[in-house]
């Protein structure tokens, strides 16, 4: 058997490949903040997120017996056809909701859908599981709500980075409370999977600062809230898998596509050439390509019957 990772590429233009290619010859990897310190400096200098127009509303979810600030994006073209439940990333400990409207109010018009996006709380003020436990909150709210609230229960659900780990995790969480099915599928993009550097991809992170901020606390970090690579993967949604081949946390998409597949789910790995980790906020034709097959994926899901 011959296994290649070239196999695995995405089918992009050539153009773009060389486009990426040149792009990040000069652009130096980027690192987030390495302690508190540094985080604190980083939060302060953080941009205001740009306003959606129209923008999104805020709201409060509230499900077993727990409640989280959710923003919400309705299509402004007529009534939505589906949810999509949006986990913003940020390595757990940047970033909020607000940071993605603009991208959000446009995958709202795009597929006619509510997005909705959950502020859970952050690390190191918050650890692990408070992240989680908001993600569940909201994605639970939305099962029990979302067919009054927006006239329909389609739903989907997806995040980046640290979104696409919490995407994970919370849907592990809603299997096992037998309500997974409820949800069409989930996109998870360029994610970090172990979070205890037992893996290639974990130990290539093992020295960041978030791991310890989100959960130096935790002797055993194999815990599938943790480091969902770890659980029992049986019973998920269908599942797209998208990061780059240039990503530090490749092998982690890598080993969890092989995982899923294997536990029995519908599982699709798009790896994009020459990409890093984050390559989806960059300015580049590859990058949006990648979106806009993001977008086609998640509108497949949420047509299927």
């Amino acid at each position: 058997m011959r296994f290649a990772l070239d196999a695995l590429f995405a089918d992009v233009p050539a153009e773009q490949a060389a486009e990426a290619r040149e792009f990040y010859r000069t652009r130096p990897a980027g690192r987030g903040p390495g302690s508190w310190e540094e985080l604190r400096e980083v939060r302060a200098k953080r941009p205001a997120p740009r306003a959606a127009e129209p923008p999104a509303v805020e709201e409060t979810a509230e499900a077993a017996g727990a409640r989280v600030p959710v923003r919400i994006l309705v299509p402004a073209g007529g009534p939505p056809r589906g949810v999509y439940l949006d986990i913003h990333g940020g390595g757990f400990y940047m970033d909020s909701a607000a940071h993605g409207d603009v991208r959000n109010r446009a995958l709202a018009d795009a597929l006619g859908v509510a997005v909705v996006s959950v502020d859970y709380r952050l690390a190191p003020e918050h650890p692990w599981p408070a992240a989680p436990d908001d993600c569940e909150t909201a994605a639970l709210w939305l099962v029990e709500e979302a067919a009054a609230r927006f006239g329909t229960d389609r739903l989907a659900i997806g995040g980046a980075s640290a979104g696409a780990t919490l995407t994970l995790a919370t849907l592990l969480r809603l299997r096992d409370r037998g309500v997974s099915d409820r949800f069409a599928g989930a996109a998870l993009v360029y994610g970090t999977y172990d979070l205890s550097a037992s893996t290639p991809a974990g130990r290539r992170i093992a020295d960041e600062y978030f791991l310890q901020a989100y959960a130096g606390h935790v002797a055993d970090r194999t815990v599938p809230d943790i480091s969902p690579l770890y659980g029992d993967l049986g019973g998920l949604p269908p599942a797209l898998l998208v990061v780059g081949a240039r990503d530090v946390v490749l092998e982690d998409s890598l080993a969890l596509a092989g995982r899923l597949s294997a536990a029995g789910n519908e599982a699709e790995l798009r790896v994009y050439p020459e990409a890093p980790h984050g390559f989806l906020g960059h300015p580049t034709a590859l990058a949006g390509t990648a979106v806009d097959g993001i977008t086609s994926w998640l509108g497949d899901r949420i047509a299927r019957p």
